[in-house]
């Protein structure tokens, strides 16, 4: 019966014991020579401690009743060793057990990061990034703690009590039945502890990332803040979630301490009864003290390991809830995969059709209703419209970060679903109005671009994005650093970095996403100097207001509520007296025409 309910156990996918199954068969292998070593020193720590114990009933009969000088002597010198012994042997199974929990932290979170990159950018919609966090830092490092957990219990305490209790039974059997009698109600204690223990747990970590998710937001938008004066409303934010992490917090610790009382009352109550029997033995029976005195230090002894293995449940519970989450992770089908057989290109033409394309995103309301458009290898089809009619979105399905519910979009004919992920991609160089850089110096992101870019190479893109001037006025150059998502630049500076990228890229196609739209006018000029260059022999789809952009743009197209409703020239769309000669004619596109006085981009 009990075979068949475990067996029923680890059949359940995220059982405590189906998953801690699974965290020893994926890490144990790798690390069995390391725990096998840790054994042998808990084993090792066990044996000493055991003797310490046994050795006391001799001590105390030999030196204190019968008074032998010469045995002080033989047993100072035997604890002394036993407690160097024991010393290091401890200390080297905590060493070994950290090398080793430190090296699984590090694995899982290099395969829990390696997953996040699987995911299509529809997962970092529907979760907060604070949610992601959470799993790759704190429940990796659960994983070890869990391995260390049971590896500790087991090997160290589980030893040492069993070899305790072997020492109490040879020295009393009668008092070491009478001391597991505590057993029974501990064990119906805790198993109610372990169904609390659970859900706080659970709770604890999720507001443990609520508070993450807050400070990362704190982070990100601090101008926001700063110019809207919330400091106080964030500060109100900030503590009502810190004070629902400390009270989820105080609750789990209050369970969790909840067993030390019982464990100290009927440690007291044993203690009191083994007393009352060693010494009616020892007075009216005739017993040896040393006998008891072993016996007695045997149990104190025991104590310590015997309560940390009564919480090893709840222990384990709480480590078990950041393992679970680990999983989820993990075990998510990616959702960025090659299709079989799909295509390896090596450098694109650059010709991009969309034919009946349809798309929505989370709430299943259509946002692309039908769009048709053509790109021949190196034209500039310019994209124009009210905001929300689907533009940016066409963007997004050409690159692949999602994928169109009817329709097919095609590279040089290739059916983009045919074309290897990372092979697309490559084709492509993207530069939005958001640009985003990494922390580090600029000699770091310009190299994203291409990793593989001498010096040269990174000046030379430097210059061509109009970017050089800055560059070379910092102090360190291209080894200066920029900050988090370039704070030590202006927006004009932090968009030519974007632009210089994706120069080095040299890729055939290229997005432009409204590159200029939150620059001021200077830096509008030199942007914009820097994107006709990049333009130049590629395929360029281009997002725009700016009529100095749309006038230099092959053939354009109108989107408006998810539709390509007009395409044609400037002057074609104009004298067509339609949605575009309406955006003209209520300003929604720029109407002023500075390419006289753009400076000329470097050669």
């Amino acid at each position: 019966m009990v075979s068949a309910f475990l067996d029923r156990l680890c059949g359940e996918p995220d059982s405590a014991l189906s998953l801690i199954r699974r965290l020893f068969a994926e890490n144990f292998r790798t690390y069995q020579r390391g725990y096998a070593f840790a054994f042998v020193l808990m084993a090792i720590t066990a044996a000493t401690t055991a003797l310490s114990a046994w050795l006391i009933r001799d001590a105390v009969n030999d030196v204190f009743i019968d008074r032998q000088m010469h045995m002080v002597w033989v047993f100072g010198g035997a604890f002394l060793a036993i407690s160097v012994v024991k010393g290091f042997s401890a200390y080297g199974q905590t060493v070994l057990l950290s090398q080793i929990g430190n090296a699984i932290v590090a694995s899982m979170q290099r395969q829990l990061f390696a997953k996040v990159l699987q995911l299509g950018i529809g997962h970092f919609g529907r979760k907060h990034s604070s949610h992601t966090i959470k799993q790759i830092s704190h429940n990796a490092r659960a994983a070890r703690d869990l391995m260390n957990l049971i590896a500790t219990s087991f090997g160290r305490d589980l030893l040492t009590l069993v070899a305790l209790i072997a020492v109490m039974v040879a020295l009393d059997p009668l008092m070491s039945a009478l001391t597991l009698l505590i057993a029974p109600p501990i064990i119906l204690f805790m198993v109610k502890v372990v169904r609390r223990i659970r859900t706080l747990a659970a709770q604890e970590i999720e507001t443990g990332a609520a508070v993450i998710a807050t400070a990362q937001e704190t982070s990100q938008g601090i101008r926001i803040i700063k110019s809207f004066t919330l400091e106080e409303a964030m500060k109100e934010r900030v503590a009502r979630v810190v004070r629902a992490v400390q009270e989820r917090s105080d609750k789990a610790a209050k369970v969790t301490a909840s067993t030390g009382p019982l464990m100290e009352s009927l440690g007291g109550v044993t203690i009191a009864l083994v007393l009352f029997y060693a010494g009616w033995q020892t007075i009216e029976g005739g017993r040896s003290p040393g006998d008891f005195m072993g016996f007695i230090v045997a149990f104190l002894l025991a104590y310590e390991p015997a309560k940390r293995l009564a919480r090893f449940r709840v222990s384990l519970e709480r480590s078990i809830v950041g393992v679970r989450m680990m999983y989820e992770l993990i075990d998510t089908p990616p959702e960025e995969i090659d299709w079989p057989g799909a295509v390896v290109l090596d450098r694109a033409e650059g010709r991009i059709e969309l034919d009946d394309v349809h798309f929505g995103y989370k709430f299943e309301i259509p946002v692309l209703n039908g769009v048709c458009l053509t790109a021949e290898a190196g034209e500039v089809i310019a994209l124009v419209g009210p905001s929300g009619g689907g533009k940016t979105t066409i963007m997004n399905l050409i690159q692949r970060f999602y994928e169109p519910w009817s329709g097919t979009i095609r590279l040089d004919g290739h059916d983009i679903r045919d074309i290897a992920i990372s092979s697309l991609r490559r084709n492509i160089a993207f530069v939005s109005q958001d640009t985003f850089l990494f922390t580090g110096t600029v000699r770091d992101n310009l190299q994203l671009g291409r990793l593989d870019a001498g010096e040269a190479e990174l000046v030379e893109a430097a210059k061509a994005a109009q970017a050089w001037d800055f560059i070379s006025a910092m102090p360190d150059g291209l080894d200066s650093e920029i900050g988090e998502n370039g704070a030590f630049l202006s927006g004009g500076q932090r968009q030519r970095l974007a632009i210089a990228r994706a120069i080095l890229k040299n890729a055939p196609v290229l997005l432009l996403d409204e590159a200029t739209s939150a620059l001021d006018t200077q830096s509008e000029r030199l942007v914009q100097a820097a994107l006709e260059r990049l333009m130049e022999g590629r395929t360029t789809i281009v997002i725009a207001h700016r009529l100095s952009t749309i006038l230099r743009a092959d053939r354009i197209h109108v989107v408006e509520d998810g539709r390509v409703v007009e395409s044609g020239s400037h002057a074609e769309l104009l004298a067509a007296d339609g949605v575009y000669a309406e955006l003209h004619q209520s300003s929604e596109l720029d109407v002023i025409d500075d390419t006289a006085e753009r400076p000329v981009a470097a050669q």
